[in-house]
Order: C-alpha cells, then structure tokens, then sequence
C-alpha cells in the first residue's frame, strides 16, 4: 500500500481531466472519501481546447473555480465561426447578447489545456480530494459480482490496490477499464481521423470574433482554427479515413491540407508551426466516434470520453465528459447518502448522458450536409430539441451546451451572484432601472436572433437551486429530478408529497 493511501475510500476516479477532477470534486464537496488516480504527472498535453457556456458559467461556478479561470489569461470566445455549406462567406454566432462595448456577454474560453486541467486538479485537492499523478490503474477488483476497487502501479513502479464503493472511469478515449462494463461500438457515419498541431503569430477573425473557433470546410473534410492564446493556434485537419487512401508523411500532409482550405491558408500564410516542446510535433487521432453499449455497471461508471464520443465539429468534448460527471456525482451521492436506489439512479444518469450525445451526434450528421445554408442549420436545431422556439435559438442553446434544460448548465440566481457572462446580462433584464427605463436588449446573432423574452428569462431564474423553486418535473417516465443543492437525485413523487 502507498504512503498514507487509505485501504478503501468512498469513490476511486481513475483520470485527472476534467470529466475525474469534476466528479472528485463534486462527491468530495459532499463529505465523502474521494482517491483520484492519473497517469501523467501534471501539467500535461491534452487535445480539446474550444469550451461551451455550460461548462464556464455553469460546472466551473458550481465548481468554485471560475474567478481562477477568469484570471487565467485564456482567450475569451463569444461564438463561433464556419466556412460552412452552401455559403462561401464565413458567418457567426454569439452566445448571447452582445452590447456596445462588449462587456459581460455570454461566452465561454479558448484554454490551453495544460493549465486549465491544473486549475481543475488543483480545486480537486482543495475540496478534500486524494490526488496521486504518476500512477497507472491496471486491472479492476471484483467481488461478489461487483467492481469493488483497482489495482495500480505507482510512480516508483509498486503494485498496490485499494476498494471502493464506486470506480469512475475518466480515463479517456483509450480507457482500458470499458471493457468490463460493455462493447465500444463504433459509428459507421465519423469514421474520420484529425491530424493536427500548433501555430505561431498565425492571423485571427475581425473583431469581436477574434477568439471565436473557426470552422471550415475544404474539399476532403474541416478545420478547426483555435486561438488557445494571443500567439498560439491549434489547427486540425479532420478527413474521412477511407481503406485505401494513403497517407504521405504527416508534414507533407498538412501542408498538402492547407493549401487545399484557402482561408486556413491565408489566415497561416504568415505563421510558423511550432517544433519544440509539448506543442511542437503533428499528432494524429483516429476511429474517435463511439459509444459504448453500457455506460454503467454495478460499482463501475464510465464517464466523459471512456463512455462515448462524437466528432468534435461542434466542441462539446469538454461539456460532455464535465455534464457526465455531474450526473454520476448526483448518483454517486444519492447512493452513499441512501436517498435513492442505485438502479434507479444510474438509470437516470445513463438515460440523461445518452441523450445529451445523442443530441449533439444526430445534429453532427445533418450538419455534414453541405448542401445548405446557415438557415436550415438553424432549423435542423429547433426540430431536434422539439422546442417551439426559433431555429437560431435552438442553435446557439445547442452549441452553448445547454439544451439539457439542467439548472446547473443554464443561468440561475448562483450565476447572478457570480456575475459572469451570461449571469451578469440577465440580471440586469431581470433588475430594471428603478424609473423603469430600461432598454430593450436583443440577442445581436448576425441580426437573426429575436428579442430576449421575459418570460422565459423568469423561467430561467426561478429554476436556480434553492428552497423557494418550482417543483422540477421528470424528463421521462418515471425519472428523477434534481435536488435543490443539485448534487443528488430526487424522488419527483417524494418532492410533490412535500
């Protein structure tokens, strides 16, 4: 056994990105015993640099790291960018309303992952959390027909192992422990590799959507163009892995790409690709949309990339493996505290992630449909969420990573007292001037998003956390709903008694 590692803890979550750090945190905020195991040591290279609204303004407050995240220096990102369809100018979106001077509207963060992984693990530690790095989990401990600990190598290369109630697998698209709860099934549509890399001094959009992520097609597949810092730029290249196309070395390949995207090209025409230290080589990823048949098993839950994952057009990576987290943690913590069944309440975490992935791939393959214009996109959105709003909403909800309809990814009275993004625009609707002279604010979406209902914002506010909300109602059959602090599942039919 390590120096001072317990025999067993409550949670054991092997992986220290964000989909381990987040549900570490959350069930370690309860009061419970909470070990993380990571490989690496830390900072380390990780892929994914595009954030949603929902993680920055929603997971992150709950998380207590967002005055860090603020302060970090990452690029503010207010939308998004695509050379897309059928149109051949690029056209963007804002998350939301965009004032004058741009002050506090919606956005989310470019982030280089190296440190926004830091931050995270660092809160972990904070919240009462366990963390090793340098130790590699090789094999699951099963007992009685249930996962009940792992077994581990050291950063000195000592075996160990330890229990646990739960095993949370975050870690990552090569997880070796899914295994053991079902098949990874690979889609037949994505079968797409990215080859990718870093850019100095590269040119940025025209202002305010300078740190937007840009989006463009080019005849053998898109790019995404990130600007993770005011000089560093991720560019991928993502192509259809067909059987026999050959693939020269990787250089020559993603100049070869380049050059064949002319706004990729221009906007690199004066960059230097980076060569030395964690941004300095190209890297490849493959065969990266799948899901597996079950995300869950009894003491296992799969979590974040180790469960499933889509194409990353639409850069919900992060959302996913941080909104998979809450969910487990809620389930997690219902157990522990014996509030609800585990059945009961890994069902809703499943039926809740599973539908959110499925959302975003559905909406990926209509969007792979490039025969049509940035309406019908729109309109694609409003008939996938079957919501009677406008299609444009339904997009930017989409993207922002809040379609859920889940009080913590959407903006509730905990965001106000943050004021941050979002948070801060909605509390001045919500809180008129005393002479009642407020002016009416408008979702500024290149001119296509309607005025902001006030109504709806009411909506939003009062499902905030809290005693005096409204009774949530199940989003299926049968289901749970949240509970007032979040972090646990109700009983719909024990809150309505009440």
């Amino acid at each position: 056994m390590s120096i001072d590692m317990r025999e067993s803890y409550d949670l054991v979550v092997v992986g220290g990105g964000p989909a381990g750090t987040t549900i570490a945190s959350f069930v370690a905020m309860q009061g419970h015993s909470v070990l993380l195991l990571e490989k690496a040591d830390f900072p380390r290279y990780q892929i994914g640099e595009s954030l949603l609204p929902s993680t920055i303004n929603g997971i992150c407050v709950m998380l207590g790291v967002d005055e860090e995240i603020a302060n970090a220096g990452f690029t503010k990102k207010l939308g998004g960018s695509f050379r897309w369809g059928k149109n051949p100018d690029p056209w963007s979106f804002y998350f939301g309303v965009m004032t004058p001077n741009r002050k506090n509207p919606a956005f989310a963060y470019q982030v280089e992952r190296m440190k926004f992984d830091s931050i995270l693990i660092r809160n972990a530690k904070k919240k009462g959390v366990d963390v090793r790095t340098g130790y590699s989990v090789t094999r699951t401990i099963i007992e009685n027909d249930r996962i009940a600990g792992v077994e581990f190598v050291d950063q000195e290369g000592a075996a160990g192992k330890v229990r646990a109630h739960f095993v949370a697998d975050a870690s990552g698209n090569e997880s070796g422990l899914s295994k053991a709860v079902g098949e990874r099934i690979y889609s037949k549509f994505f079968r797409n590799f990215a080859l990718f890399g870093y850019y100095e001094n590269a040119k940025r959009l025209p202002a305010p959507h300078e740190g937007n992520i840009l989006s463009a097609a080019f005849h053998d597949g898109w790019f995404w163009y990130i600007p993770i810092s005011p000089t560093i730029t991720s560019v991928g290249a993502v192509f259809h892995a067909s059987p026999d196309r050959k693939v020269p070395d990787l250089s020559t390949a993603m100049d070869g790409f380049i050059k064949g995207c002319p706004i990729i090209a221009d906007f690199l025409s004066g960059a230097k690709r980076i060569t030395e230290g964690p941004y300095g080589r190209l890297r490849v990823r493959r065969d990266w949309s799948y899901a597996n048949t079950k995300f869950w098993d009894k003491g296992l839950i799969l979590l974040g990339d180790a469960a499933c994952f889509v194409d990353p057009l639409l850069s919900q990576g992060v959302h996913l493996a941080t909104y998979s987290a809450l969910l487990a943690a809620r389930s997690i913590n219902s157990c522990l505290a014996d509030d609800v069944d585990e059945q009961r309440a890994f069902e809703e975490f499943e039926w809740r992630y599973r539908r959110e992935y499925g959302r975003f791939y559905e909406y990926l393959t209509f969007l792979y449909d490039m025969n049509r214009d940035e309406q019908s996109y729109f309109w694609a959105a409003r008939s996938l969420l079957n919501t009677e709003e406008r299609g444009n909403e339904a997009f930017v909800r989409l993207l922002a990573g809040q379609a859920a309809a889940d009080p913590a990814l959407n903006v509730a009275q905990d965001f106000f007292d943050a004021r941050q993004g979002a948070g801060a625009v909605l509390h001045d609707i919500m809180n008129p001037p005393a002479d009642g002279n407020r002016s009416k604010s408008k979702f500024d979406v290149e001119g296509f998003l309607p005025e902001l209902d006030r109504e709806s914002l009411q909506l939003q506010m009062l499902a905030s956390f809290g005693p005096d909300r409204p009774t949530e109602m199940p989003m299926r059959d049968g289901g749970l709903i949240t509970s007032a602090d979040g972090m646990h599942w109700s009983d719909p039919a024990l809150a309505n008694a009440a």
